[in-house]
């Protein structure tokens, strides 16, 4: 997956089951030649009814108690 411009480290959390981004999912759609429809068509939704949470990295801010 390096040649398609993964890190090691990457590809193995996406191989781990880390959540990724969907930039990360079109770039594995491209290196693999397929479209998102065609990947996520067979998959089934755990808990389709489950509240969906973006997560976003926390950023540090001066001052505050995180950083």
């Amino acid at each position: 997956m390096i040649s398609f411009g993964f890190s090691v480290r990457h590809w193995q959390m996406v191989e781990a089951g880390r959540p990724i981004t969907v930039i990360t999912l079109l770039r594995v759609c491209e290196a693999f030649e397929i479209s998102m429809r065609d990947l996520i068509s067979n998959v089934e939704f755990e808990g389709a009814q489950q509240k969906i949470v973006a997560v976003a990295p926390k950023r540090k801010r001066p001052g505050s108690p995180l950083g």
